[in-house]
């Protein structure tokens, strides 16, 4: 069989990572058809799937590292068991056939085995392979080639090669949350815009505190964050902070007050609601010209809009019918329509990536909980319920929703995601208290 293609070198300049796939040495079993899967749905019992991360071998501070990455991230999806590592029945190397007779005693179902390596150079190589323990062959082998520094980053791409694999959603570890960090005594809080890994790690501050931050937002195609920044004594101001050069832009306006910015899918306009006197309604701005298109002009507070995936409509709420409710238009602001009923509120909607669910907050007898409907307003569902849960946006694959939950008193807010059957709920960790979150595109998607 042929040799092992090797990681093409890409300047750092224009992207630091290459994913390449692995040929098998010879004397190893072929990559197979994908036997290995997992049912996910909302309906009927769900079992998560076990499966081994075996520690990758090569590096040893690395290796280790770099496999405990994906078992955290596995696990945190809420579809995967892993096997406990007092349970493996051998360190199996990676050039080797495991023992899948072992492997099967451990109830594993799938097995990902790899190897972590430096060239001569100091770059660093990882490969992986994911084994179906039941068939005993390969579902996939890849490689991946970068600067020692992007470890971190080789693990969240593998987590989402073995995820996607097996699941057949579209990935999202490798992404990253914005949120708004609270620090201090619950009445005087220190609001900054700081942004992190999705599993918590790498936390960096935005902004120094001096102004508090909300409800930021995530540019679907730029390295962009929208954001509101409010100083004591003033109206908030909407601006724009880019996330490659750190360049700051206040974003003008002719209203009292604008509040919910969000990105247009091209990333090239600004869509948030504008105040004067009683009213508030919907604009469109365009970031390069700061042209402002009105689109809503009703005798109501018109708010929180957000574009639908492939720019064609506008899901916001408003309270035109007596109570704040959830509408959708078309882009250019035709036909309005009412999509939420039922009991209590419905605000703060959020249109998935996969453009199949719109997600949003419904407030009812003393409860918050995050809901999802179909875009025509059918088949609504809670996927949790609680004191205080609010803010949802969705992961860049759309099977997750990010939101906050602040359960009263002195306590303040954290994190949490939840998945759209409604059985897999987490916590996201972060330094301290939380609000306000927003979920990145796949980090790749946007370079």
């Amino acid at each position: 069989m042929p040799p092992r293609s090797t990681p093409r070198r890409i300047p750092a300049a224009l992207l630091w990572l290459v994913m390449a796939a692995l040929v098998l040495s010879a004397g190893l079993p072929s990559p197979a058809r994908a036997q290995l899967n997992l049912r996910i749905g909302s309906g009927g019992a769900f079992q998560p799937m076990p499966i081994a991360v075996a520690d990758f071998s090569g590096d040893p501070s690395l290796g280790p590292m770099v496999s405990g990455i994906v078992t955290n991230n596995l696990k945190r999806s809420g579809y995967f068991v892993p096997v406990e590592k007092a349970r493996f029945p051998e360190q199996p190397g990676f050039d080797a056939v495991p023992n899948f007779a072992a492997w099967k005693e451990t109830g594993a179902q799938g097995l990902v085995t790899g190897r972590v390596t430096r060239d001569g150079s100091g770059q660093l190589r990882t490969e992986f392979r994911l084994w179906d323990v039941g068939s005993g062959q390969q579902m996939i082998g890849q490689q991946y080639a970068g600067e020692p520094s992007n470890a971190r980053r080789m693990g969240h791409l593998l987590s989402d090669a073995v995820y996607t694999k097996i699941t057949g959603l579209g990935p999202y570890f490798d992404s990253r949350i914005a949120f708004v960090d609270e620090s201090g005594a619950k009445e005087n809080r220190r609001k900054r815009l700081a942004i992190m890994d999705q599993d918590g790690a790498n936390v960096r501050y935005l902004t120094s505190g001096d102004a508090a931050i909300v409800a930021p937002r995530y540019s679907p195609a730029t390295q962009d964050i929208t954001y509101m920044s409010q100083t004591t004594g003033q109206q908030p101001r909407v601006q724009v902070i880019n996330l490659q050069t750190g360049s700051r832009q206040v974003i003008p306006t002719q209203a009292e007050m604008s509040t919910s910015p969000r990105f247009a899918p091209d990333g090239r306009r600004l869509v948030m609601s504008d105040q004067d006197g009683g009213n508030a309604s919907i604009y469109v701005m365009d970031l390069g010209s700061k042209a402002q298109t009105r689109l809503t002009n009703a005798n109501a507070i018109d708010t929180s809009p957000s574009f639908s995936p492939d720019g064609r409509e506008i899901v916001f709420e408003s309270d035109r019918g007596g109570q704040q409710q959830i509408y959708v238009m078309g882009a250019d602001g035709s036909n309005p329509r009412r999509i939420s009923f039922g009991d209590g509120a419905a605000s703060q909607p959020a249109w998935s990536p996969r453009g199949d669910y719109i997600a949003f907050t419904r407030q009812r007898k003393g409860s918050f909980a995050i809901c999802i409907m179909k875009p025509d307003g059918s088949g609504e569902r809670v996927l949790t319920e609680g004191f205080h849960n609010e803010g949802p946006t969705w992961a860049p694959n759309g099977q997750y929703v990010l939101f906050f939950r602040d359960p009263g008193g002195q306590a303040g807010g954290k994190l949490y995601m939840v998945d759209v059957t409604g059985k897999v709920e987490q916590p996201v960790p972060t330094p301290s208290y939380a609000s306000d979150p927003t979920w990145s595109p796949l980090i790749e998607a946007r370079r």
